[in-house]
């Protein structure tokens, strides 16, 4: 027993009930735990722990309990030799991991009355956690998502990804603007990671390639690299629910070979002699670099090459170690590709195959296709990665052969198919000859690649319409829908476990286990008891997002107010400005028409725009501009707040989406993959106003069309619209109120320091505006108003809510995995 451990320690605790011998014997076991690991790996005496020493100590017990079921997953997966599962992927947006790892044990309450006898209060220390900066919205939170499922279907499975330093930057508003600082996540160390600095690869880049002839077969190709990285492993265990498995994600950072030029050092050059460590350990600073310029794109290049390149050469080795022959490398590794940020991969394994282990081209090229899988999430070209051939060729020159020989091959195959037309084969060609010659990365990993899935139903379909058009006709049976999900372990029982314990006081505890199970509450939907209980529920959500509010912006909001949310990436096609446009018409019609009586609303915006993306910055500066004007308008009555809340990550979702009432998907039709904010919102009570896009279109399916408000243009309205062109000037004649609202803009309503802040934004909208903001105004504005009259109307409101999250189990993590699991990598899942 420690011999700091408290009296209540040693021995029965009082304030436990003795009839439950095994939970006070696991709180005794957990408070001792803690102890130890405050005095003997923190350093610490209790007396003089700050909260981030208790956090520490705590995470630390924790993971040990991790630990050994860690390793027995590990054993399991080599005595039973199962097909692995990598996931690669440039972002992890794992967030908090405390509350996660103690949830999927089912820790939480003995850890809370461990902690509870030490005056040590659990949900304080939560909040003294960072969240890991390892990604920017949807793709990244994916990621954490899907390892956290292929977890609890005991697949074995790893993650690969960077072990950023800062991550994706911390957004802060100063006077209305976005400025970017370094995320400081892991200035005071990692808890969960374990370093692994025995495991690291060599990363090559630059250099020449050789041809050495050989007497019987076509010339062997020497890479020379001319500078050389070493990607060091950190593992941090990932748990599945209940602990049945506990999976590894595997997180590289980049160190120089040598990490001082002692010569240059001893000549006084104190600065050059660090500069080979600097240039190495830039790959994983920060996440998204830039590439607004050719350094910057060079270094996410680097970056991409060289986080596959570890990965790739980690899995082989594990495959041999256990299977002993890389012939057999598409039978027992499936290799899944997160968007095109990997898809160097597969030049990289042809590399690997070819050159390192000696296979022949074609047998090579056939269990390369055989194990990888591409996953697309973006109709946008920009976000469909293309790189500059000179680029490639100067930093990645075998690859660059590799890449022209798939290509010629692939072109060889088409041409003796019949295809001839120079326009198709161009169009086909995995090397883009517009505008100076390219490599189109995402040709590369659809070719690459057996499988190719879009995120959701309408996606998948647009993207055999539109960016695989071509490759689709070919290829017909590639391209497949795995519509996201969302893991309800983290966006209900974490984040909102007043409402989980109204569900498990009402329908049981199935749905832990089974998220169909929530079907159960549909007879309940117009049951007045149950609906005052389930508004009660979420209004304690509401009054904590107010307190938030309060202490973070000095914004005092009404928690029995409509609180409409919108908290996503900041990007022009999600069309926050859409929002902000009837934000102000709002404003404009209380401060007019005082007689009315008008829903009191709070509009509630996060999100954070990339750091050279100028329109998007002026998009948040005019959030808050037009927030500085409501929030201070005597004449509004409390009717209408306005807040955008800076620096959205997990944790502040966490609090953000059980308390939405509105959940706002507004993005032109067409352009949102799927969304995966749409089902946690809906999952946890929101209604959903949006366009049909992405994820929504199946939403409304599932929670039916009295429980949705659906506007505007369609995807394929969108697509007749843009053809006519972008000019909106008449749209904006005949919406008076959309022209009252962009003239206050262009006035200076909102910038009297500057009149001219938004000209060009009012200008953009008038004559180029390609996301058709303008076109969908006036039924969004209608949809508002219908929204307001459901809100009145609280039987029915709450009615709604309920069937959204009886309906939405669906959109579960769990399934969208195990489709995954049966349809592409074909390996077996467990369910607890």
């Amino acid at each position: 027993m420690n011999e700091l451990a408290s009296p209540a320690v040693q021995g029965q605790d009082p304030e436990i009930d003795a009839s439950a011998d095994g939970r006070a014997a696991e709180i005794i076991q957990l408070r001792d735990a803690v102890l130890e690991k405050l005095n003997y790996s923190v350093g610490k005496d209790r007396n003089t722990a700050s909260e981030r020493d208790w956090f520490i100590a705590v995470a630390l017990a924790t993971r040990d309990r991790i630990v050994n079921d860690w390793m027995r997953s590990v054993r399991e997966a080599y005595r039973e030799n199962r097909r692995r599962v990598y996931y690669l992927s440039l972002e992890f947006l794992i967030g908090r991991l405390l509350m996660d790892s103690l949830t999927n044990l089912g820790l939480v309450e003995p850890m809370r009355a461990a902690l509870a006898g030490l005056d040590i209060d659990l949900d304080k220390l939560r909040n003294v956690e960072p969240d890991a900066a390892l990604g920017n919205g949807g793709l990244g939170r994916l990621a954490a998502c899907f390892m956290e499922s292929m977890a609890t279907l005991s697949i074995a499975a790893h993650g690969y990804g960077i072990r950023y330093d800062h991550g994706l930057f911390r957004q802060t508003i100063s006077d209305g603007w976005q400025h970017e600082f370094p995320e400081d996540w892991l200035d005071f160390g990692n808890p969960w990671e374990f370093p692994r600095p025995e495991v690291n690869y060599n990363i090559g880049f630059g250099g020449v390639v050789d041809s050495t002839p050989r007497p019987h077969g076509t010339p062997t190709q020497v890479w020379r690299p001319s500078e050389t990285v070493v990607a060091v492993a950190y593992d941090t265990p990932v748990v599945g629910w209940r602990g049945v498995q506990v999976n590894t994600l595997r997180l590289w950072s980049a160190r120089a070979q040598d990490p001082l030029r002692l010569d240059v050092f001893n000549q006084g050059d104190y600065v050059g002699a660090l500069a080979d460590q600097v240039r190495a350990e830039s790959i994983s600073k920060i996440l998204y670099p830039s590439d607004s310029t050719p350094a910057g794109q060079e270094l996410r290049l680097r970056q991409e090459y060289f986080f596959a390149s570890a990965s790739l050469q980690d899995l082989i080795r594990r495959h041999l170690k256990q299977n002993g022959d890389i012939d057999t490398l598409a039978d027992k590794v499936a290799i899944q590709l997160n968007d095109t940020h990997p898809a160097i991969g597969v030049a990289e394994l042809m590399r690997l195959l070819v050159d390192v282990y000696g296979l022949e081209w074609d047998r090579a090229w056939e269990i390369t296709q055989a194990t990888f899988s591409y996953t697309n999430h973006t109709l946008l070209p920009e976000a469909l990665e293309t790189w500059p051939a000179p680029l490639m060729e100067r930093l990645l020159p075998r690859h660059m052969q590799i890449i022209y020989l798939i290509n010629a091959r692939h072109l060889d195959n088409l041409r003796a198919d019949g295809v001839n037309d120079p326009g198709k084969l161009s169009a086909l060609s995995v090397i883009d000859e517009h505008n100076g010659r390219h490599v189109r990365m995402g040709h590369l990993a659809f070719l690459g690649s057996h499988k190719v899935n879009g995120v959701s139903a309408l996606h998948s379909e647009l993207v055999k319409e539109t960016v695989f058009r071509d490759l689709h006709e070919i290829f017909p049976d590639r391209i497949v829908n795995k519509t996201n999900g969302v893991t309800f372990r983290r966006w209900l029982f974490e984040a909102n476990p007043h409402l989980t314990r109204l569900l498990e006081e009402t329908i049981g505890k199935g749905f832990y286990d089974d998220a169909s199970e929530l079907e159960k509450l549909e007879p309940l939907a117009s049951d007045l008891d149950f609906q005052a209980r389930y508004s009660s529920a979420r209004q304690a959500n509401k009054g904590a997002l107010a307190n938030l509010i309060a202490d973070r912006m000095l914004i005092k909001v009404d928690p029995s107010a409509l609180f409409d949310v919108q908290i996503k990436r900041i990007h022009e096609y999600k069309r926050q400005l859409l929002n902000i446009l009837e934000t102000i018409a709002l404003y404009n019609e209380i401060r007019a028409q005082p007689m009315r009586d008008f829903v009191p609303r709070v509009k509630i915006f996060a999100g954070k725009a990339a750091a050279s993306y100028h329109m998007a910055k002026l998009i948040i500066k005019l959030a808050n501009d037009v927030a500085r004007v409501v929030n201070n308008d005597p004449t509004v009555r409390d009717l209408l707040k306005v807040v955008f809340l800076p620096n959205y990550n997990v944790s502040l979702a966490e609090v953000i989406i059980p308390a939405a009432d509105l959940s706002e998907q507004i993005s032109t039709a067409g352009m949102e993959a799927s969304g995966t904010g749409n089902m946690k919102m809906a999952l946890n009570g929101a209604l959903t106003i949006g366009t049909l896009d992405g994820a929504n279109v199946e939403i409304k399916e599932r929670v039916g069309d009295d429980n949705i408000f659906i506007f505007g243009l369609t995807a394929e309205e969108v697509a007749a619209r843009r053809a006519q062109g972008n000019d909106a000037q008449e749209t904006i004649a005949a919406s008076p109120v959309l022209r009252e609202v962009l003239e206050s803009i262009a006035d200076g309503a909102f910038s009297p320091d500057d009149r001219n802040r938004y000209a060009a934004l009012v200008d953009m909208l008038t004559y180029h505006d390609y996301f058709l903001v303008t076109a969908d105004f006036d039924a969004y504005y209608a949809a508002q108003a219908a929204v307001g009259r459901r809100w009145r109307d609280r039987k029915t409101w709450w009615r709604s809510a309920i069937l959204n999250t009886a309906r939405t189990g669906w959109f579960s993590s769990d399934r969208a995995i195990a489709e995954y699991a049966e349809e592409i990598w074909k390996v077996p899942v467990r369910r607890t």
